[in-house]
């Protein structure tokens, strides 16, 4: 599976710690999403955010470190704007930033992975690879 990573999980040592076997596949923005401190890195509506793409197949590993289960963050698919070689989605994680102390509001009523979700649609957020700049 294809992630799109913003924090913690941009760097190699941190991934190592979590999943056994990756790759980072290269620099990604998630367009429609802005990145927001808190007492962990989650995202709000609106600009982009700079990341990287990450590969691994160690989801239930991800989820257990983003504490999907216990409500912290949601894993949602977006959209990914890449070749055809390329999966159609790439998975992103959204933090609540209720719980996370961080200055981030989601629109709606209802369970905050539904508004989530509800946003993602909305507003067509998605995640295209970045192109590196020639050495």
């Amino acid at each position: 599976m294809d992630v799109f990573v913003y924090g913690t999980l941009t760097e190699p040592d941190a991934v190592a710690e979590v999943a056994d076997s990756f790759v980072f596949v290269g620099p990604a923005t998630l367009d429609g999403l802005r990145l927001v401190e808190g007492r962990y890195p989650t995202l709000a509506p609106g600009g982009e955010t700079a990341g990287r793409l990450l590969r691994t197949e160690a989801v239930d590993a991800l989820d257990a470190y983003e504490d999907v289960d216990g409500g912290l963050y949601v894993r949602e698919p977006v959209p990914l704007d890449a070749t055809a070689d390329y999966p159609e989605t790439a998975a992103v994680y959204v933090g609540d930033p209720d719980r996370l102390d961080a200055d981030a509001t989601w629109p709606g009523s209802g369970p905050f992975a539904e508004r989530v979700r509800s946003v993602l649609d909305e507003r067509g957020v998605r995640v295209r690879l970045t192109h590196r700049d020639p050495v």
